[in-house]
Protein backbone atom coordinates (compact mmCIF):
# COMPACT_ATOMS: atom_id res chain seq x y z
CA UNK A 1 0.00 0.00 0.00
CA UNK A 2 1.27 3.50 -0.91
CA UNK A 3 1.66 6.51 1.30
CA UNK A 4 -0.99 8.97 0.34
CA UNK A 5 1.26 10.92 -1.63
CA UNK A 6 2.01 9.40 -3.87
CA UNK A 7 1.06 7.01 -6.92
CA UNK A 8 2.33 5.42 -10.41
CA UNK A 9 0.40 6.09 -13.31
CA UNK A 10 2.45 3.38 -15.80
CA UNK A 11 5.97 4.34 -15.18
CA UNK A 12 5.49 8.00 -13.98
CA UNK A 13 5.13 8.75 -10.49
CA UNK A 14 3.16 11.30 -9.73
CA UNK A 15 3.79 13.15 -6.06
CA UNK A 16 1.33 15.85 -4.10
CA UNK A 17 3.91 17.93 -2.32
CA UNK A 18 3.67 20.86 0.04
CA UNK A 19 6.67 23.01 -0.80
CA UNK A 20 8.27 25.66 1.89
CA UNK A 21 10.24 28.09 -0.43
CA UNK A 22 13.41 30.32 0.70
CA UNK A 23 14.65 27.54 3.11
CA UNK A 24 18.28 27.54 4.14
CA UNK A 25 18.98 24.38 2.45
CA UNK A 26 17.10 21.82 -0.41
CA UNK A 27 15.50 18.81 1.74
CA UNK A 28 12.28 16.22 1.89
CA UNK A 29 11.04 17.25 5.40
CA UNK A 30 8.52 14.48 5.96
CA UNK A 31 5.21 14.42 5.31
CA UNK A 32 2.60 17.39 5.80
CA UNK A 33 -0.84 16.26 6.01
CA UNK A 34 -1.74 13.99 3.12
CA UNK A 35 1.52 15.54 1.39
CA UNK A 36 5.13 15.28 1.09
CA UNK A 37 6.96 18.67 1.83
CA UNK A 38 10.18 19.54 0.57
CA UNK A 39 12.20 22.71 1.52
CA UNK A 40 13.86 24.62 -1.16
CA UNK A 41 16.01 27.38 -0.59
CA UNK A 42 14.85 29.65 -3.97
CA UNK A 43 12.05 32.19 -2.95
CA UNK A 44 8.61 32.32 -4.49
CA UNK A 45 9.26 35.57 -6.93
CA UNK A 46 8.53 34.86 -10.32
CA UNK A 47 8.15 31.16 -10.92
CA UNK A 48 11.79 30.38 -9.06
CA UNK A 49 10.50 28.18 -6.76
CA UNK A 50 8.40 26.20 -9.49
CA UNK A 51 12.32 26.01 -11.54
CA UNK A 52 13.98 25.25 -8.70
CA UNK A 53 11.17 22.28 -7.66
CA UNK A 54 11.50 20.65 -10.69
CA UNK A 55 15.50 20.46 -10.92
CA UNK A 56 15.28 19.32 -7.21
CA UNK A 57 13.16 16.68 -8.06
CA UNK A 58 15.00 16.02 -11.54
CA UNK A 59 18.33 15.77 -9.41
CA UNK A 60 16.45 13.36 -6.47
CA UNK A 61 14.81 11.07 -9.19
CA UNK A 62 18.21 10.96 -11.14
CA UNK A 63 16.10 12.19 -14.66
CA UNK A 64 16.72 14.93 -17.06
CA UNK A 65 14.43 18.30 -15.86
CA UNK A 66 12.29 17.81 -18.88
CA UNK A 67 11.12 14.39 -17.29
CA UNK A 68 10.02 16.64 -14.44
CA UNK A 69 6.69 18.25 -14.95
CA UNK A 70 4.29 20.29 -12.67
CA UNK A 71 1.11 19.33 -12.93
CA UNK A 72 -0.83 21.48 -10.69
CA UNK A 73 -0.56 24.16 -7.80
CA UNK A 74 1.60 26.01 -9.62
CA UNK A 75 0.63 29.61 -7.93
CA UNK A 76 0.78 27.93 -4.65
CA UNK A 77 2.20 25.50 -1.82
CA UNK A 78 0.22 22.47 -2.58
CA UNK A 79 1.51 21.07 -5.93
CA UNK A 80 1.33 17.68 -8.11
CA UNK A 81 4.84 16.57 -9.81
CA UNK A 82 4.99 14.20 -12.16
CA UNK A 83 8.34 12.40 -13.10
CA UNK A 84 8.37 10.28 -15.78
CA UNK A 85 10.66 6.63 -15.19
CA UNK A 86 12.40 7.79 -12.04
CA UNK A 87 15.73 6.01 -11.75
CA UNK A 88 15.81 7.00 -7.95
CA UNK A 89 12.80 7.18 -5.51
CA UNK A 90 12.46 9.21 -2.41
CA UNK A 91 12.40 7.88 0.43
CA UNK A 92 8.93 6.33 1.65
CA UNK A 93 8.42 5.46 -2.27
CA UNK A 94 7.63 2.25 -3.46
CA UNK A 95 8.02 0.55 -6.96
CA UNK A 96 4.80 -0.16 -8.42
CA UNK A 97 4.02 -4.01 -8.61
CA UNK A 98 4.75 -5.11 -11.87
Amino acid sequence: MSAPWYRWDGDALLLDVHVQPGASRDQLAGVHGDRLKIRITAPPLEGRANRHLVAFLARLCGVPRARVTLVAGAGGRRKRVRVESPRNLPEGVQAPDR
